[in-house]
């Protein structure tokens, strides 16, 4: 994934128990293979993200495949349940099995 800038918001301090909401944004063009290279007339191949995994602290809390439908850049938010402190680790996957990684620290207090 050339070019590829991946961001996450999270709060930066969360009570224990607290439900919290992680935002995600990755920039993508997100090629579906239905458009033709004006110049040439061939078909562009597709090249789309098509799956975002996030790990609290090495447990899997949130997963989505993505389709073709997906807009180019795209964004997704979530919420996850404040146990621990820790790190949220994401990684966004594309059809030719490249991942881009990205990690937040969160620090959960009493």
């Amino acid at each position: 994934m050339a070019k590829t800038k991946a961001r996450v918001k999270v709060p930066k301090s969360i009570k224990k128990g607290e439900v919290f909401q992680v935002k995600t944004l990755i920039s993508h063009k997100m090629e579906t293979g239905q458009r033709k290279n004006k110049k040439t007339g061939k078909k562009i191949s597709r090249m789309i993200i098509n799956k975002l995994v996030c790990q609290y602290n090495g447990k899997e809390v949130f997963a989505s495949d993505w389709h073709p439908a997906i807009s180019a850049n795209p964004y997704m938010a979530f919420y996850v349940k404040a146990d621990a402190s820790g790190s949220l680790d994401f990684t966004w996957t594309d059809d030719e099995g490249k991942s881009v990684k990205k990690s937040a620290k969160i620090t959960v207090a009493g």
